[in-house]
């Protein structure tokens, strides 16, 4: 059986149980090719498929994906005001984004809940699983409703995802990691939970180029959000809203109808909810490669603890930054601060690493690319799916 290594073992920092963010919605993972050689070798492999290119955008596309992804607002007619900002008509506004949908350039135009505030306990896992064989392994990994990303790494702890378990949970998220582990025939399994949050905003820079990347925007604070109070009807609102919103002129109409209340009802509570913190915002989310970004690269430094506070908040002002945690570190494992960078190339994630090293002077840290990706959704909440995993799996 797997051991899993958690805050109560081998680690150097406090390390409560905090939620990794994910957020929910309908989408599937990608059906990806199984690689063709071992990954034993931790050099960077950068994995390419037949309809893994870039697809040419022009600079209407680049301009309304970037207002996709950050100006999206909660509104009856949102896509009125991304045409305005985009220079083009509502129509065509909602016609471009229908056909980035259909190229595979958008995942899906989607609300954006926050897991921590609605309860769910969740964190990043990283597991040492057979290298000659990841995709067994990632495959029983993926079966649980809660595991939002999944990905095969450069390094010896091969696969890295981010798991949640829903709030009453019988088996817990360290029950449901033992489990997993088990299943998966993980010899070891790494906890590494937030410890602090300075930024999460999955925003991919479509216009500007890698100075613009490489470069420190305004300074970010550390976010904290600790479980929120929902009720019922919070609940029903998310199982109405979460996952893809048509791409039509009022897209919450749809919602709105299926709980039986009228539109302006709807957003003004989905408003609330933002001021609740249990909706982060409402945004397309895109295929990162098929956008033109092939390549992630998790950057983990090595920073004193009494500077953490200090230097979190600046690695995560750059703008190609698109998460950054503080997180436990190991005997093994002296990294505190993990940065998730986002490239057009290796290079230009390195580009992107190295800008925040010479900000900070932090010089020691390591890269981990991913090579593959088994599994990207946004998490459903509040569905059967997580009970029924559990009651096949543990008998609870």
């Amino acid at each position: 059986m797997a051991s899993v290594s958690g805050s109560t073992a081998g680690s150097r920092g406090a390390a409560e149980t905090r939620s990794a963010p994910t957020a929910g919605s309908r989408g599937a993972a990608e059906t990806r090719p199984a690689p063709a050689a071992s990954t034993g070798g931790f050099g960077p492999k950068l994995r390419s498929r037949k309809d893994g290119a870039a697809v040419p955008l022009d600079a209407t596309d680049k301009r309304l994906l970037n207002l996709m992804q950050g100006d999206f607002p909660v509104a009856a007619r949102p896509y009125q005001h991304v045409a305005s900002e985009a220079g083009i008509a509502e129509a065509e506004a909602i016609a471009r984004v229908q056909r980035l949908l259909d190229e595979r350039i958008i995942r899906q135009v989607t609300p954006i809940f926050d897991t921590r505030a609605l309860g769910y306990s969740s964190m990043l896992v990283a597991a040492k699983v057979d290298p000659e064989n990841p995709w067994r392994a990632a495959t029983v990994i993926n079966e649980h409703p809660g595991v939002s990303h999944n990905y095969l790494r450069d390094h010896e702890f091969n696969i890295w995802f981010t798991i949640a378990t829903e709030p009453g949970s019988p088996l817990g998220l360290d029950g449901t990691l033992r489990l997993l582990g088990k299943l998966a025939g993980a010899e070891s399994i790494r906890q590494l939970p937030t410890l602090k949050l300075f930024k999460i905003r999955m925003d991919l820079e479509m216009e500007a180029g890698t100075e613009a990347l490489a470069s420190a925007a305004e300074a970010v604070a550390p976010a904290e959000t600790s479980p929120q109070p929902y009720d019922e009807f919070d609940q029903a609102v998310i199982r109405a809203t979460q996952g893809d919103l048509p791409v039509v002129p009022e897209p919450f109409a749809p919602a709105a109808a299926e709980l039986g209340i009228g539109q302006q009802q709807l957003l003004q509570h989905l408003r609330g909810m933002q001021e609740r913190r249990l909706l982060r915002r409402v945004a397309a989310i895109l295929f990162h490669r098929r956008a033109g970004f092939s390549a992630n690269g998790m950057g983990v430094w090595k920073v004193p603890d009494e500077r953490i506070g200090e230097l979190g908040p600046r690695m995560a002002a750059f703008r190609g930054i698109s998460h950054c945690y503080q997180r436990p570190t190991y005997e093994d494992w002296p990294y505190s601060v993990f940065t998730m960078a986002h490239g057009r190339s290796k290079d230009e994630c390195d580009a992107i690493l190295d800008s925040i090293a010479a900000d900070t002077g932090i010089s020691d840290r390591a890269t981990l690319y991913s090579s593959t990706e088994f599994k990207k959704i946004r998490l459903l909440y509040f569905t059967e799916d997580h009970r029924n995993w559990e009651r096949e799996h543990a008998g609870v």
